[in-house]
């Protein structure tokens, strides 16, 4: 099945749209010039490609199709109640990109966006011009990964590098660059910076394999945390979502134990634990993507709008996890999502 796959699908970013607007951006010249055999369309507005009706996610994703544009307007997002905000006041996100190159089933984006296609914006000069426009009034904690995995595209865009080196200029700037990705040449690239985090998604390798597909293992992300934390980097773990299997108790401890027996507890900056959850709107779109999937198809319980494991299941399975970290982490690096509406 997957060589007949991979022979009917036409290959990741085969056809490549381009807004009229960007074509001649150096961005986008630098992007086309990886991809010299894909065929090009050049189009008025990203959304009248990403946002036609009657698309299938899914399918759509199996051979992704990727958008160069510009996006105007509000730019800078507060951050919504499902995500974490460690503690800081002023929490925001910004999506440079739209869409992930990696496949989970449980990805909340297939509930967020109409199509599978992927969209690079270009223009990040306007988005950097917004965070500093609010760093006149205040600090800002800003989460840029959150769309994306910016990481897992960092050979084609450079966005990582970028943000890097924009943190550099505003100490009242704090930046979280999360990802499932294990790739570690960038921590050759840049340079650490105080204010700059990556957060690495860890989930057990059973929960990889059934569900973030094309995601590298675990054995890869912890290696790429620990090439972090070598190189000086600041490196959050997040054990989030926390996915229910009949077995999870046991994928998750051995999880936790394996992680633990590679990196040294105390140079991580802090852990995030949190189960599944997404708002109601995303997950009835989730479901008619993914008919089949067991994690998206679960009874959830909804509370206020967000869709999360039932009272007793969510508790027992984060508070076994807070647990399990809390015989290695201090209580206080221990950051714990809450339903503040349930």
């Amino acid at each position: 099945m997957k060589n007949l796959e991979s022979n009917y699908y036409n290959p990741v970013f085969s056809h490549i749209y381009v807004e009229k607007e960007v074509k001649e951006n150096a961005r986008t010249q630098r992007i086309l010039n990886q991809f010299p055999h894909a065929v090009r369309i050049e189009i008025d507005h990203y959304k009248d490609v990403f946002c036609r009706s009657n698309q299938n996610y899914c399918l759509q994703h199996k051979s992704q199709s990727l958008i160069i544009a510009a996006k105007h307007g509000e730019l800078i997002y507060k951050g919504a109640p499902v995500c974490q905000s460690f503690g800081n006041e002023y929490f925001y996100y910004t999506s440079c990109m739209m869409n992930c190159i990696y496949d989970c089933e449980y990805c909340y984006l297939k509930g967020m966006y109409p199509s599978g296609s992927m969209v690079i914006f270009v223009n990040i000069e306007e988005i950097f011009a917004q965070v500093e426009k609010i760093l006149e009034e205040h600090p800002v904690y800003l989460c840029v990964s959150y769309d994306t995995d910016m990481m897992a595209m960092e050979h084609v865009t450079g966005y990582v590098k970028e943000w890097v080196e924009f943190s550099k200029k505003h100490e009242n700037l704090k930046i979280e660059i999360r990802t499932k990705c294990a790739g570690q040449k960038i921590f050759e690239e840049i340079c650490p910076q105080e204010n700059v985090i990556f957060a690495f998604t860890l989930s057990p390798q059973e929960i990889i394999t059934r569900y973030e597909h094309g995601t590298p293992p675990l054995s890869g992300r912890i290696g790429c945390a620990m090439q972090a934390l070598l190189k000086g980097f600041s490196v959050r773990l997040c054990f989030d979502p926390v996915i229910y299997c009949t077995d999870w108790k046991k994928q998750y401890e051995e999880m936790i134990n394996e992680v633990w027996s590679h990196m040294n507890p105390q140079k991580i900056v802090d852990v995030s634990v949190g189960s599944f959850r997404v708002s109601q709107d995303y997950l009835k779109n989730m479901r008619k993507s993914e008919p089949y999937s067991c994690v998206v198809q679960f009874p959830f319980q909804n509370d206020g709008g967000v869709y999360h494991y039932p009272d007793s299941l969510m508790e027992e399975m984060e508070l076994f996890v807070t647990e399990k970290l809390k015989e290695t982490i201090p209580e206080e690096k221990i950051f714990r999502w809450e339903n503040k509406e349930g």
